[in-house]
């Protein structure tokens, strides 16, 4: 690798090179970097490093920083950089297809609390479990490497890197060559809209943010003021760089309303145009994922059309009105959630704030989806790392809701005509918190965390959800990360066995062309019984579902063919005849799901 940087605001740059190999600057020779005469701004090497080199760079005799663009920071962000030479890794599938993620299963997991050890190598072993589960495409959360031992990953500062702590890029490569071998795609969350506090050398180099747009989390990178076409270039070749020279799948972009962009092309069009040049190079499909508060349909439209390209984005919207119907909860932003007319909304239109009053916003949001839009255009969930980690004591459903209740909310997702997607642990019911932890080194930052994140809460109700006040978990201690971590033992347990079967033919039976259908034109949900019964029906398929303490009857929507239970929580659900015609009963507190087949072939005792 020939050394180089982007550094236009320094007057001189010298390439860093230790003496050891213990991450150590003492002793360090420096050898002046030359301005490159056909790009303003950059800086080259007259050397060639080898692979597992250690390098920095330092700006007008300052102190040692990492390369911006780091494959690897095996001291930690702070440290020096390594080459490494992503053509050396010994991969397997070239075999591999690729996999578009709209209509797939997604699993979101989280590598350093996916399993005790807390690594990518650790979570190939447990990859088994998810194809026997049937899942699809394996999203991990941000790999990017940030300070500490334990993190989110959304403080992520050295973005080309993999958290050494992880595994380092060896065991991404290895983590991804292994899906690939059990016909896993996998997807990768990445950040773009602002980087941690602690290790972010990037303002030193040039002008990566900007003081006219701001993030919640901190500064907004600089996508329109002078300078950013470099930055720009930065973050494209980033997501490039993981889908091929990391072979992975898809890329989940996390929060891009906070993706401030004034130029005339928006940064996300830019990319979906780049990505699209690179899969056909590559000869496989490759996918973009948007995380948007926005609820504007011009996220998955076609950037011909003026949209911004991406292939889907996650639906919050859907996700609020099965958990406030489901749970009762009324805090914070799912105050304009919980009835049925919310819930129908969601399942037949995606956003609920679709041009409409927004209660926690205050003003109106959102725009309505256009007719014939795709619904396998947006991942939906009944949990993920947000929704769980997010409340103030990362508490799951499982902690608040019944079986039966679980079973439902899993059939509203996996039984739909969107793209579903679970957070690790879900289907199984997992007992333990997921909660949200760092592992700072500098005390003053971590205190600061710890006192923000308790105001962060003291808004939102939690006391009154649940029964006093809330001592919000240290994020800081280390106990805050063990107790997040899965407990793999639970699996063959009671309840937690009976949902994991259930999960998994929920899934199986997304195989059925009717199930699989991402048309939402003819999705109709009505409730009965005061509403604490709802049945969701589209061509071929029912999912009907009970809070009712007592049987239920639900009418069966006419139709040519039969109809035929194809799973029933608890086996609480039978076909019957009733004075108004064919019915289902229901059994307390349960759900169903009911798919046809022509009726020469169904059983004539059948109605």
């Amino acid at each position: 690798m020939t050394p180089e940087v982007w550094a236009p605001r320094a007057h001189r740059v010298d390439l860093v090179l230790p003496p050891g190999t213990d991450g150590s600057f003492a002793g360090a020779e420096r050898v002046p970097l030359e301005p490159d005469p056909d790009r303003a701004g950059w800086w080259r090497a007259d050397r060639d490093l080898p692979d597992g080199a250690d390098y920095a760079f330092a700006l007008d005799d300052g102190p040692p920083r990492p390369d911006p663009r780091s494959a690897r920071q095996p001291y930690g962000v702070d440290g020096p950089s390594q080459v490494v030479d992503t053509n050396a890794f010994a991969w397997t599938d070239d075999a591999w297809p690729g996999r578009d993620v709209r209509g797939q299963v997604l699993y979101e997991l989280h590598v350093g609390t996916f399993t005790p050890e807390g690594t990518l190598d650790a979570a190939v072993d447990r990859l088994d479990h998810l194809v026997d589960l049937g899942v699809g495409v394996v999203e991990l959360m941000p790999v990017a490497a940030f300070g500490g031992r334990w993190g989110w990953g959304y403080d992520g500062v050295a973005l080309w890197a993999v958290h050494e702590p992880y595994g380092g890029p060896e065991a991404l490569a290895r983590f991804v060559d292994a899906a690939h071998a059990r016909g896993l795609a996998v997807a990768l969350d990445v950040v773009y809209n602002h980087l941690g506090p602690a290790g972010n050398y990037l303002p030193e180099f040039g002008p990566y943010f900007t003081d006219t747009h701001h993030t919640p989390w901190g500064p907004a990178v600089n996508l329109d003021a002078p300078g950013s076409a470099e930055i720009r270039a930065w973050i494209l070749g980033n997501a490039c760089r993981w889908l091929r020279d990391f072979h992975v799948d898809a890329l989940r972009l996390d929060a891009v309303h906070a993706l401030v962009d004034d130029s005339p092309r928006h940064l996300l069009a830019e990319l979906a145009d780049t990505v699209a040049d690179l899969a056909a190079t590559l000869g496989r499909p490759l996918s973009l994922i948007a995380e948007s508060d926005e609820n504007d349909p011009a996220t998955t439209a076609p950037t011909a059309d003026g949209g911004r390209g991406m292939t889907a984005q996650w639906a919050d919207d859907v996700h609020h009105a099965v958990h406030a119907y489901l749970t009762g909860e009324r805090h914070g932003y799912y105050v304009d959630f919980g009835s049925v007319a919310v819930l129908a909304k969601a399942l037949t239109g995606v956003f609920v704030h679709d041009g409409t009053w927004s209660t926690f916003r205050d003003r109106p949001w959102g725009a309505p989806l256009p007719p014939g839009r795709d619904g396998h255009a947006f991942v939906v969930f009944d949990q993920d790392h947000d929704q769980v980690g997010n409340r103030a004591l990362g508490d799951r459903p499982s902690a608040r809701l019944d079986p039966g209740a679980l079973a439902a909310s899993a059939a509203l997702v996996l039984v739909s005509p969107f793209t579903p997607m679970l957070f690790m642990g879900e289907e199984w019911g997992a007992s333990t918190p997921w909660q949200y932890f760092t592992d700072h080194a500098d005390p003053e930052l971590g205190r600061a965390i710890q006192e923000g994140r308790s105001k962060e809460f003291g808004g939102h109700g939690w006391e009154a959800l649940y029964g006093g006040e809330v001592d919000v978990p240290d994020p800081q201690d280390h106990a805050t990360r063990d107790a997040s971590v899965l407990d793999w033992s639970e699996r063959g347990e009671g309840v937690h066995a009976a949902l994991l079967a259930w999960y998994r033919t929920l899934i199986a039976l997304r195989a059925e062309r009717a199930v699989a259908s991402g048309d939402l034109g003819d999705v109709v949900v009505r409730a009965q019984d005061d509403d604490a019964t709802v049945v969701v029906t589209r061509p071929g398929v029912m999912v009907a579902f009970t809070r009712s303490d007592e049987d239920v009857v639900v009418a069966l929507p006419d139709t040519d063919d039969a109809w035929r239970v194809a799973a029933a929580w608890d086996d609480a659900a039978r076909l019957s005849e009733t004075d108004a015609g064919p019915g289902l009963t229901l059994g307390p507190r349960s759900v169903a799901v009911l798919l046809t087949t022509p009726r020469a072939a169904a059983d004539p005792a059948r109605p």
